[in-house]
């Protein structure tokens, strides 16, 4: 502002003084006028910018069939359409528009094409502008231009697909001021970062280069396909005295493009991107156990996707993953600038990771929602609302606790690895009522309680049901002989001669004073069934035959069938048998009496898995008396026939398995015969006995597990 000071007249007197004064204000009047007017001028001007901007919107979409099964998609705006900044996806399949200034007055979000390669389209307006995603069944080439107030985009045939996708008149005019521009590799450089990593630096003339990096064994491998090399880079860099894992970097030159290859020692792990046209490859050493632990650290197993950006914003990256995961996400103010990535057929979550670490972001995420921002704001957060836990004040309530034990509880609740009771918690157990007394500020108790209300639940139990079933097939066929004879002659001399054989009492030729010889085959079958004698009797001898036969099948089953119910992951044991008591002899001749036992046991431990299955833990027993054996003492000592089977299976609710089995097949052929008369043919059957024995015995094991349902009682 203009003062008195500043005017060239000498101010002799009062008059001249007050002539002074209104011609300061005049002046003064008119340069404040002056101001006021142009800055008016200044906010209609700005104002009637922003009222051409704000007011525009988008008012429909429409798409058309074009031939060659092209497909052209219509937006049509209630201003002038403005210039859009696009960008593509290739898995899965996108092309996004972002138009700036624009607001979106169409009815219905998302629409439904299946015309050609285009799927649907969405558009969603977001902080003055409006994105539009076209979903499409694979990435074709694209045009997009402006006519008045629509904006048409027009999508080429899907055999096309090899060729290079294009985009906005802009972006496509910037490709091709490119594309005049032979790609080339300017320097290569190599440096030591604070804590002992290798930094490979590439520096290329365009940021557009494809690159692609990946790891094999002990070398990090760089391929920039296309790109020009000068002569002096064409060389081996010996960086052994920087002291990092990096070693050497080969720098070779093939058909169609150009390779580094850096190779490392010991265990390292690496990370690269691009930061416009500078590449960086960071080799960092880590030990053995940080490597495995890295290895085992985390598995990402989000949805694969591809990514190809050249210089775009951090927030439109993360905008376009949490449209892609359909999460919510909160970007702090503080998450500003670009990034340059490549990533192909990489899980979501990974990609994330890369893109927060590149950028030293970090991410709370909290249900469905993410936030992310710089790591120490994020830590600033975290730490205040640690201050607020921590001036909580403390209050005291009960937790009853039903099905479970109090102290276990307590034990999970207190346990360092949980973190729900807070460092100025405590609790105690009231064993009597069964009842925890929780001290703690109220979120904390809160935690407890839900914690608890998915802790304390009634345990599913389990009926077992074992069915052990001993079948036996015994056979015995027998077929036995006897007779003998009985003669009287007249020697020469005139005496009486007697051979007797016969079947009954011996006979005797005592009374006829001569000597007694002859022939007897007694093989009889020891019980037989049935037997059919033959005698032939004359004046001077006497002929008996008695053949005798036995045939015995017999056909048995034993079906032991326990069953026991218990809490799931709770050992349980069932048995019923007999104590077989024996005498037992000490080296001192006293005698003292012992028991064997023989039981039929089942001892198993359920666990239901999540999909309302059961592993079990089994080990049947069924054992019975077998065969008793004289010790030297004369008494007998009993033997116990033992079959067990010790398993582990796992069967569907209320399925019926069989855990094993034995067959035993005994087969024995006896055959007790006179030398030599047994063994002619035909009459020798007259001189044998035979005996054909066929046992068959089979051993098999059932068990039937049953998850039972709340109140439900097994009869």
């Amino acid at each position: 502002m203009w003062t008195s000071n500043m005017l060239p007249i000498a101010l002799n007197s009062s008059a001249q003084r007050d002539k002074a004064r209104l011609v300061t204000r005049q002046i003064t009047w008119l340069l404040v006028s002056f101001v006021l007017l142009v800055t008016s001028n200044g906010i209609f001007a700005a104002e009637g910018d922003a009222t051409s901007t704000a007011g525009r919107s988008l008012k429909s979409i429409s798409y058309s069939s074009l031939g060659g099964d092209r497909v052209q998609i219509k937006l049509t705006f209630s201003g002038a359409a403005p210039e859009p900044v696009s960008f593509t996806v290739d898995n899965p399949a996108r092309i996004a528009l972002d138009l700036p200034d624009t607001a979106s007055a169409i009815p219905k979000k998302a629409q439904d094409i299946s015309m050609g390669v285009a799927q649907s389209i969405s558009a969603v307006e977001v902080k003055g502008r409006t994105r539009v995603v076209l979903n499409l069944v694979e990435l074709v080439p694209y045009r997009a231009h402006v006519e008045g107030n629509d904006l048409f985009l027009t999508l080429e045939s899907g055999s096309l697909g090899q060729q290079k996708i294009q985009g906005a008149p802009v972006a496509a005019a910037a490709m091709a001021k490119r594309g005049d521009t032979t790609q080339s590799i300017s320097k290569i450089d190599f440096r030591r970062g604070k804590d002992g990593a290798g930094q490979v630096l590439v520096s290329v003339s365009d940021p557009a280069v494809n690159i692609d990096v990946r790891q094999q064994s002990n070398r990090v491998i760089i391929d920039l396909p296309g790109v020009t090399l000068p002569d002096a880079l064409l060389q081996r860099f010996d960086v052994v005295d920087f002291a990092t894992p990096v070693q050497t970097m080969d720098v070779t030159r093939l058909p169609d493009k150009v390779r580094v290859v850096i190779t490392a020692t010991g265990d390292f792990e690496y990370l690269a991107y691009q930061t416009d046209k500078l590449l960086t490859v960071e080799l960092r050493k880590v030990s053995k156990e940080a490597a495995a632990a890295l290895s085992a650290e985390k598995e990402y197993t989000g949805q694969r996707l591809t990514f190809n950006f050249q210089s775009i914003e951090i927030r439109a990256v993360l905008q376009l993953i949490a449209d892609f995961t359909d999460r919510n996400l909160v970007a702090s103010d503080s998450v500003q600038g670009t990034i340059t990535l490549r990533l192909k057929n990489v899980p979501w979550d990974q990609s994330l990771d890369i893109i927060l670490k590149t950028k030293g972001l970090a991410m709370r995420e909290t249900g469905n929602v993410m936030l992310v921002a710089p790591a120490a704001e994020l830590a600033t957060i975290l730490q205040q609302e640690q201050k607020v836990a921590e001036a909580a004040p403390l209050k005291s309530e009960l937790i009853q606790i039903n099905y479970a034990k109090a102290s276990e509880i307590a034990g999970l609740l207190r346990s360092e690895s949980s973190s729900v009771m807070s460092a100025r918690g405590s609790i105690a157990i009231d064993e009597r009522t069964n009842t925890l007394i929780v001290q703690d500020t109220t979120d904390k108790i809160e935690e407890m309680r839900q914690l608890v209300a998915k802790l304390d639940i009634p345990v599913r139990q389990v009926l077992i049901e074992s069915r052990i079933v001993i079948a036996n097939n015994d056979f015995n066929k027998e077929l036995g002989i006897r007779f003998g004879g009985s003669a009287v002659n007249t020697t020469s001399s005139g005496a009486n001669v007697a051979t007797a054989g016969n079947i009954g009492a011996s006979a005797s030729a005592a009374a006829l004073n001569a000597p007694v010889g002859g022939m007897n085959v007694n093989l009889p079958v020891a019980s037989p069934s049935g037997s059919i004698a033959l005698s032939v009797l004359d004046t001077k001898y006497l002929l008996d035959l008695e053949l005798s036969a036995l045939q015995a099948e017999g056909r048995g089953e034993i079906i032991s069938s326990p069953r026991v119910i218990t809490a799931n992951q709770k050992e349980a044991t069932i048995q019923q048998g007999v104590e077989i008591p024996y005498q037992e002899a000490s080296s001192s001749g006293a005698t003292s009496v012992s028991f064997k036992s023989a039981v039929l046991s089942l001892q198993v431990t359920p666990q239901i898995t999540p999909d309302d299955r059961i592993i079990l833990d089994l080990t049947v027993h069924k054992d019975s008396v077998g065969e008793i054996f004289t010790v030297a003492n004369g008494s007998g000592v009993p033997s116990i026939d033992t079959r067990q089977v010790v398993t582990q299976v796992l069967v569907n609710n209320g399925e019926t398995v069989v855990l094993g089995g034995v067959y035993e097949q005994q087969r024995r052929t006896d055959t007790t015969k006179v030398p030599f008369f047994g063994d002619l043919p035909i009459i020798g059957a007259l001189f044998r006995r035979t005996g054909n024995i066929d046992d068959k015995e089979e051993l098999l094991i059932f068990v039937t597990p049953k998850i039972l349902k709340e109140n439900l009682t097994t009869k």
